[in-house]
């Protein structure tokens, strides 16, 4: 059994999250600012504000592997880099293991590049959230060895808009955005928890990004 905490773990990904892990008989503990009026089984509820440098320190305390689920938008749009820099520090202090969900924006169309969020036709309401994540990776990429991390990102179609269903796989892809043969880029949230929870009990992706697709 992990513990296991998720930050953002009433939103779309971190309760997939929180659901999957729990299913297999993990300790889980979400922090979020509200606790949702159906809880999950299994999962134990805490409030706090993750500005709040004493909320970080409680949720790394508390796990041996922390999983930043936040989106950066409404209250943490633009702040929500400076939160995961200040987490990233805790939990290197900690010895604790740090997974971080990020978009598919950062994700490349091509091993040359353009990332996904610079190419025509990609979404202006998601720019700046996929320019944050993206800065957040590369703060990621640029810490100290000592910090133990993963960053995942879904496929371009991930979302509640676009749930699907649980089909028990995936594959993994790196830095390229993971497409069918059809060139169509999908996963449900059950699975893209599946990934997660995966890498959690079996790592394998050490200071590394990578996607999760059908």
């Amino acid at each position: 059994m992990t513990r296991i905490t998720v930050l953002g773990g009433t939103g779309y990904a971190g309760s997939n999250i929180a659901r999957e892990a729990a299913s297999r008989g993990h300790d889980v503990t979400v922090v979020a600012r509200h606790v949702p009026r159906e809880s999950l089984a299994g999962v134990r509820y805490v409030t706090g504000d993750v500005a709040d440098e004493a909320t970080l320190a409680s949720a790394v305390d508390g796990a041996d592997v922390v999983v930043e689920a936040l989106a950066p938008r409404g209250p943490l749009a633009g702040e929500l880099r400076g939160v995961v820099r200040r987490l990233a520090e805790v939990a290197q202090r900690a010895g604790k293991r740090l997974g971080v969900v990020g978009g598919a924006g950062s994700l490349l169309v091509a091993p040359e590049g353009p990332a996904l969020s610079e190419t025509p036709g990609f979404p202006d309401a998601f720019l700046a959230e996929a320019r944050e994540m993206g800065d957040v990776l590369g703060d990621l990429r640029a810490s100290d060895e000592a910090l133990d991390w993963f960053y995942v990102s879904p496929a371009a179609n991930f979302g509640g808009a676009n749930a699907g269903e649980r089909t028990g796989s995936y594959r993994i892809g790196g830095d390229v955005l993971l497409s069918d043969e059809h060139g169509i880029s999908n996963i449900s949230g059950a699975d893209f928890a599946k990934a997660v929870v995966d890498e959690i009990e079996e790592p394998a992706h050490r200071r590394a990004r990578f996607g999760v697709a059908y």
